[in-house]
């Protein structure tokens, strides 16, 4: 099912008002307990309460304003009500005793990369989120659950979910209706299956191509970013009202802010080079390439939900300035974002994000509430955060209104949301989960997004009819293909994870006579055009950086070996090259008639062979610069001494 059409007829009502004031916020200067009836056992797998409980209780009333319902909702919670509010734990620490999440009164739960329930299936996720909400419902309140995911490039915790590209492939397309399509989709695909919440878009702006996050960035320029926002349309819809839909998801957009602007060598996390590190900028700067995208995310999508970054900010315009983790600044967590940007929905904290921060674990509970956290991502500790935060509000270290304001955040989201009114998964889109029309559209998604960087001798389109041969393994993998954040959290190599068609199949499709060779070695004679798939394998997060574990942009020895065997004895040689960045092909550029980034595609590898064979043409264009070496890393457009093998914004074109 194709998602709606990017905009809708009336505009978020606070739309005109937040355009107004953007260019404002972007500049230096913005820098600076009543009785309830008692909850059943289980409450009734339609709604959070009665009827009759409507009539009494003005926050179960649908017909009044949110902001009324939260009003009355928050009165009548205790304490300890108001703290499982802004707690999140993972579904691993609650599965095997359900009963937790009644007794912590917890708020949310998630499921981490490759948290999954078995089997893994549409019907097994619905029955296991409604399965935690019906804990959650017998609380004294019949507070529901809001269930979170990391849906960064389609549903890629479920098999058989419809996996797109990458964001620095959508970016490569220029397309934000398509990007609004896709995330459409994804939200359709989510909801069906019982989380109403995602942990995406990545509106980062990846200015170092040696981060292991690149490829969640849409691009190095934060227009570009900015103009690819989109997405949150396609998850949240336009209006106030679409939230409630069956199609329809929080977004989130992260992480706020320069975590793809970080110095590298500046990582203090596990063996991470760059991930996680210190962002070393002015106001000003910081201002324009790393604010600027959660500026249009509040006030013109009005996203629901904002994640911190793990990362710090050291600022260059201020003395003795030292880095401060995001989870811990006040400044710009409540003072620009909250307070400036105006943004008034609700920050969750990254996974056990706070125990980065100085001091013992209640110091860092206290240090982010303070700063303006509101729910707190705490996997598998929420019990013990729970027990902080109560005695850091007993002792007065952290007062009841920003508790207040916390909560209400929260409860407003899970109104909009339509929770209180259907807490259960409405499973009517459940028959569209990698259906052929969701599917045809990632497949567009996946042409859109190839870039033809050189085409000497007129290689592309191909024909049909040539004798082709294809080396690579990365021509016949599609865990390779759809890269991290596929069914686990670093993603795997392989054909048996999730369904889709590898490049390879892709291509077999279009041409008659087609000989594969993973090394090369297969005979070549006879063979009309050669063509190399080189590339990455997975990775996610700090895992992926240049230089742990010995990671590097160039390409590995197979891959430079598979070149030189196949375009030294096939006249007519075609590289594609399959990655979540540019890598280093200098050496190998004067040996191939035809390069191509086809960057992590997905599950649909036969976009790949539309364009090779001329069924779609090629339009993308880069949307991060490509280095002539690693060393010219970090290097992007506008620099003063820009000298790249392929400029921001290149990419050759074909026709239809």
């Amino acid at each position: 099912m194709t998602r709606q059409r990017l905009r809708g007829p009336a505009p978020h009502p606070r739309t005109a008002r937040r355009r107004r004031t953007a260019g404002l916020l972007l500049t230096a200067a913005a820098l600076v307990a009543t009785a309830v009836p008692a909850a059943p056992a289980l409450a009734a797998p339609d709604s959070a309460a009665t009827a009759s409980d409507s009539r009494a209780l003005p926050y179960l009333d649908p017909e009044l304003p949110v902001a009324r319902r939260v009003s009355d909702l928050l009165g009548r919670m205790t304490t300890a009500e108001k703290i499982g509010q802004m707690t999140q734990a993972e579904r691993g620490s609650v599965d095997a005793e359900p009963t937790r999440i009644t007794d912590l009164n917890l708020g949310s739960l998630l499921s981490g990369g490759g948290s999954t329930p078995t089997p893994n299936t549409p019907e097994a996720w619905a029955d296991m989120v409604d399965g935690y909400q019906r804990h959650a419902l017998a609380t004294r309140l019949h507070i529901p659950l809001l269930y979170g995911i990391d849906s960064v490039h389609g549903n890629g915790n479920l098999v058989g979910a419809t996996i797109f590209p990458h964001n620095i492939g959508m970016g490569a397309t220029r397309d934000a209706r398509l990007v609004a399509e896709e995330e459409h989709i994804t939200a359709t695909e989510t909801r069906a299956t019982g989380p109403q919440w995602v942990f995406a878009p990545c509106v980062c702006v990846a200015r170092d191509d040696r981060w292991g996050r690149t490829y969640e960035s849409f691009g190095e320029d934060p227009a570009l970013v900015q103009r690819m926002e989109s997405a949150i349309d396609g998850f949240q819809g336009t209006r106030p009202k679409d939230l409630a839909r069956p199609d329809r998801v929080l977004a989130t957009v992260k992480h706020y802010a320069g975590d793809g602007d970080t110095t590298y060598g500046t990582s203090t996390t596990n063996d991470y080079t760059i991930d996680q590190g210190t962002t070393v900028t002015s106001h000003r700067r910081f201002a324009a390439v790393d604010l600027a995208p959660y500026v249009t995310a509040v006030q013109v999508h009005d996203v629901g939900s904002v994640m911190p970054s793990y990362s710090s900010v050291q600022w260059t315009d201020v003395p003795g300035s030292k880095p401060v983790k995001m989870s811990a600044s006040k400044e710009l967590l409540t003072d620009v974002l909250k307070r400036k940007i105006g943004f008034e929905g609700f920050l969750i904290s990254d996974w056990d994000a706070i125990t980065q921060l100085p001091g013992d674990f209640a110091t860092q509970v206290r240090t982010s509430v303070n700063a303006g956290m509101d729910m707190f991502m705490q996997p598998y500790n929420a019990p013990q955060f729970e027990q902080a935060l109560t005695a850091e509000v007993e002792a007065g270290r952290v007062r009841m209104s920003r508790i207040d304001d916390a909560v209400a955040r929260i409860l407003r989201a899970k109104f909009r949301l339509g929770l209180f009114e259907h807490p259960y998964t409405d499973r009517a889109n459940i028959d569209t989960i990698g259906s052929p029309e969701h599917r045809a559209v990632a497949r567009r998604a996946v042409a859109e997004s190839q870039v033809l960087l050189k085409n000497d001798h007129h290689t592309l389109p191909l024909r049909p009819s040539q004798n082709l041969y294809v080396a690579g393994v990365n021509a016949d993998d599609l865990g390779n293909q759809a890269g991290g954040w596929t069914v686990t959290w670093q993603g795997q190599s392989g054909n048996t994870a999730f369904p889709g068609t590898t490049i390879l199949r892709g291509i077999q499709r279009e041409a008659e006579n087609v000989t594969y060779s993973a090394d090369a070695s297969a005979p070549m004679a006879g063979h009309d055009v050669g063509i190399v798939v080189v590339g990455e394998t997975p990775y996610a997060e700090g895992v992926g950086d240049v230089g742990k574990g010995g990671n590097t942009l160039n390409l590995s020895a197979k891959d430079r070996a598979n070149i030189d065997r196949v375009c030294s004895a096939i006249k007519t040689c075609l590289v594609l090259d399959v990655a979540g960045r540019p890598q280093i092909i200098t050496d190998q550029l004067p040996k191939v008639d035809a390069f191509v980034m086809s960057w992590l595609p997905g599950s649909e590898g036969d976009g790949v062979a539309d364009v090779l064979f001329g069924k779609r043409p090629f339009t993308g264009k880069l949307p991060v610069t490509w280095p002539r070496s690693e060393a010219q890393e970090p290097i992007n457009v506008g620099d003063a001494d820009y000298d790249p093998l392929f400029p921001y914004g290149y990419g050759l074109t074909t026709r239809h």
